[in-house]
């Protein structure tokens, strides 16, 4: 498949099952707009999946782990080895993003788009490496144009096969990646337009010299680079990651494939911003899992016109938030489709 052919197969959610969604909605037994945001979600799910009997019971979340070379710049508090053994942690089902998963009934396949390290063909991971990590974007361009649309494609052919050929109906994007904060921060500041130093959050826990080198980092990164807001992928090929190409490949294959994508914190969304910039009706298809603590998300949910689902301080990345969310969409899901309406429960509609 060429980048071309998969945003010309997108077709804008159908606002006509939307709109019969809310007329059942309304037609429940219980008071009109009782249930809150979970009403929005149901409407919404409606028209995605243009039925008003939505199963989305059968949840995968895509964890898409790769290295970049700015991580020599000293941007993070963790050595980039840490990636591949992380890694590791998710395919034994140690790690925070396994535990979670587990917990909603969600299954969790890991993707090396880009580590660095040699990771082992016996490992349960769909090994789709673009390159050992990215190059040092404080230095020039992260990936060749070819290589961002690579990962793009990598990230929406594994969902669009498991939602053809597996019957996944849900899916969660997450990330796993040393230094990965630091291109992300570089993609919303490129779309925005805002100071970096506005956008920069501490990652996993720099301190206030390392927070300080980060800034300057970003901001010699746009400086070398110049990525162009208008062309997505010059912005993701020159600021960006393998692992954020494959996020944003995701959303696009969740579009394409008419199935709800919930994305989970600052990456991830970085991920979805370069999706919905390319083709904007993928957002049709979009849930916002959760508020980072990253200080960058809350300007990228409102470039995209989202409202995060949760809001619990979290700021870990793997697809942790996505996994908690994808079980209250999963939930608005069978709000529309169990909660009877009056006529079917034959129950007297006062118009409350």
């Amino acid at each position: 498949m060429e980048l071309q052919q998969l945003m010309a197969a997108i077709e804008p959610a159908d606002k006509a099952w939307e709109e019969k969604a809310w007329d059942r909605l309304r037609s429940q037994i219980r008071p009109r707009g009782s249930l809150g945001r979970l009403e929005e979600m149901a409407a919404r799910v409606g028209g995605m999946c243009r039925s008003l009997a939505p199963d989305l019971s059968r949840k995968l979340i895509f964890t898409m782990a790769g290295d970049h070379g700015v991580a020599e710049e000293g941007v993070s508090a963790y050595p980039q080895e840490v990636t591949a053994q992380m890694v590791f942690s998710f395919v034994q089902g140690w790690a925070s993003i396994s535990v979670l998963a587990s917990h909603v009934g969600a299954d969790v396949r890991v993707v090396d788009c880009g580590v660095a390290a040699d990771l082992s063909p016996e490992w349960a991971v769909e090994h789709r490496k673009i390159g050992k990590g990215t190059a040092n974007i404080a230095q020039g361009p992260a990936m060749s144009r070819e290589e961002a649309q690579r990962g793009i494609l990598v990230g929406a052919e594994l969902v669009m096969q498991a939602a053809r050929d597996e019957g996944y109906s849900l899916f969660g994007t997450g990330d796993m990646g040393i230094a990965n904060t630091t291109p992300s921060t570089a993609i919303v500041a490129a779309f925005s337009g805002r100071p970096v130093a506005e956008l920069t959050g501490r990652g996993t826990g720099i301190d206030d010299e390392a927070w300080k080198r980060k800034v300057q980092v970003v901001e010699q990164a746009l400086e070398v680079n110049r990525p162009d807001p208008k062309d997505p992928v010059d912005v993701l090929a020159k600021v960006g990651g393998f692992e954020i190409a494959g996020l944003a490949g995701a959303v696009l294959g969740a579009a394409a494939a008419k199935v709800p994508v919930v994305c989970d914190g600052f990456i991830a969304t970085a991920g979805a911003l370069v999706a919905c910039r390319l083709v904007p009706t993928a957002k049709d298809y979009l849930f916002v899992s959760h508020k980072s603590q990253e200080v960058g998300h809350a300007v990228m949910y409102g470039l995209l016109g989202l409202e995060p689902i949760l809001d619990l301080g979290m700021r870990l990345g793997e697809g942790t938030g996505a996994a908690l969310a994808m079980s209250l969409v999963e939930a608005a899901g069978k709000v529309l489709r169990d909660i009877k309406t009056f006529e079917e429960a034959g129950v007297t509609d006062t118009g409350h």
